[in-house]
């Protein structure tokens, strides 16, 4: 009985098995290298663009006054502002206690 469980028994790593030195590393599957591939594929396209941008420096320069973007921002933070509550005082806040009191 001692000795079956004893060669049943499967190696486990000493503390996390997720984390360390000693952890279980899950086995590689098709599946995962094909993602594996597309990723890099995604990856070198995205370079690719960045190496070789769609406008240069000269003709980038100054898109964004031609598409009004500045008024565009100035215009959303305006309307940001308006949705915030106003600022109030302190005395504002305790100016409702002020009522009950009486002086004679």
């Amino acid at each position: 009985m001692r000795l079956a469980l004893t060669l049943l028994r499967r190696k486990m790593p000493h503390g996390n098995i997720f984390i360390g030195k000693d952890r279980i590393m899950p086995k590689i599957k098709e599946g995962h290298m094909k993602n594996v591939k597309n990723r890099l594929q995604q990856e070198e396209e995205n370079m690719f663009y960045l190496r070789n941008p769609y406008l240069t420096l000269d003709q980038s320069w100054g898109h964004a006054k031609e598409l009004g973007k500045h008024e565009k921002w100035l215009r959303n933070k305006y309307l940001e502002g308006q949705k915030c509550k106003p600022n109030v005082t302190i005395e504002e806040r305790y100016k409702t206690l002020r009522t009950t009191d009486v002086w004679d």
